[in-house]
C-alpha cells in the first residue's frame, strides 16, 4: 500500500509516531497530507518529516485521500468529523485512533459513512514495536482487511479485537508505558549514581525488564511464585500504596471512557 495516499486529521503525537514507525519500517508513503488547527505540531511534523504536506486551520485536503486517520481528542470530534463529512470519499478508509467514540457514532457523524477502522495505538508504535489492537467494519472485503493488516504492520502487532473492549486497551496498553517509563528511567539515574556507565547503566536495566517479562510469561509460575523469587523488597513496604493508586486511577478512567 505504499501507493496508499494518507490523511491525518491532528497533527500530534499519534502521526509522529505512526509516520516515524512507517518510516522505520519504509513504507512511508509518498503523498500524505496533515492538518491541524494550530501551527506548532504541524511544523514540528514537517521538520521531521519535510516531504508530507501540512495545512493549518482546514481538514478537508487531508479528509480526501486514501486512508484517513482521524487523531484527535475525543471531545473536538464531533465538530471536526461532521465538517469533513463531504470530503470523504466513499472508497476511502477513515481510521479512528480515539477511544471512546464508537465507530457506530463516527459513522453517524461522517453521514453515514461505514468504512471506518479503529485502532488504539500505543507509543512504542514508533519503534515497530507497538500493541494496537483493532476493529474492523464488516463492510470491508477479506482483501480489504489483509491488505490494512499487512500495511498496519509496520506499527507493530495489531490484534483484531471487539469494539467493546478498546477503552480497556486503552488503559491497559496505550497509557500502560506511562505507568512504568518513570520507574525505568528512575532505576537508570540511580544505577549511574551508584557508579555504572551510562550504557551499563541502560543494558542492565533494559535487561532485566526483558528477563522479568520472560519470568512471567516462560516460567508457569502464579504470580506469588514469580514475585517470590527474589527473597529481598527494598519497596515491599511501598506496595500497598502503589496498588492502592493503581486501583484508585486507573479503574475511574476506564469508567470516564466508556461512559
Amino acid at each position: 500500500m505504499n501507493g496508499t495516499s494518507l490523511g491525518f486529521i491532528g497533527g500530534g503525537r499519534g502521526a509522529l509516531i505512526l509516520l516515524s514507525a512507517l518510516e522505520k519500517n519504509g513504507s512511508l508513503p509518498s503523498d500524505i497530507v496533515v492538518s491541524d488547527m494550530n501551527e506548532a505540531p504541524l511544523a514540528t511534523l514537517k521538520q521531521r518529516f519535510p516531504s508530507i504536506h501540512t495545512i493549518a486551520g482546514g481538514n478537508a485536503q487531508a479528509a480526501g485521500q486514501d486512508m484517513v486517520f482521524v487523531a484527535l481528542h475525543p471531545p473536538a470530534a464531533g465538530e471536526v468529523l461532521k465538517g469533513i463529512a463531504g470530503a470523504v470519499r466513499s472508497d476511502a478508509v477513515v481510521v479512528s485512533l480515539m477511544p471512546k467514540i464508537t465507530a457506530a457514532q463516527i459513522s453517524g457523524m461522517l453521514g453515514g459513512f461505514s468504512r471506518i477502522v479503529r485502532m488504539i495505538p500505543n507509543a512504542p508504535a514508533i519503534s515497530g514495536n507497538g500493541f494496537n489492537p483493532v476493529v474492523y467494519p464488516s463492510v470491508l472485503s477479506a482483501e480489504e482487511k489483509g491488505a490494512l493488516g499487512r500495511f498496519f504492520a509496520a506499527f507493530g502487532a495489531c490484534p483484531e479485537v471487539a469494539e467493546e473492549r478498546l477503552e480497556a486497551y486503552a488503559v491497559i496498553t496505550a497509557m500502560g508505558p506511562t505507568y512504568l517509563w518513570f520507574q525505568l528511567y528512575e532505576l537508570e539515574t540511580l544505577a549511574r549514581s551508584f557508579g555504572m556507565t551510562e550504557q551499563e547503566a541502560a543494558d542492565a536495566v533494559r535487561s532485566m525488564v526483558r528477563g522479568a517479562l520472560e519470568t512471567m510469561t516462560r516460567t508457569g509460575l502464579p504470580p506469588e511464585k514469580v514475585m517470590d523469587l527474589v527473597p529481598v523488597k527494598p519497596l515491599g513496604e511501598n506496595e500497598t500504596a502503589i496498588l492502592a493508586a493503581y486501583r484508585e486511577k486507573l479503574p475511574a478512567l476506564y469508567a470516564k471512557l466508556k461512559n
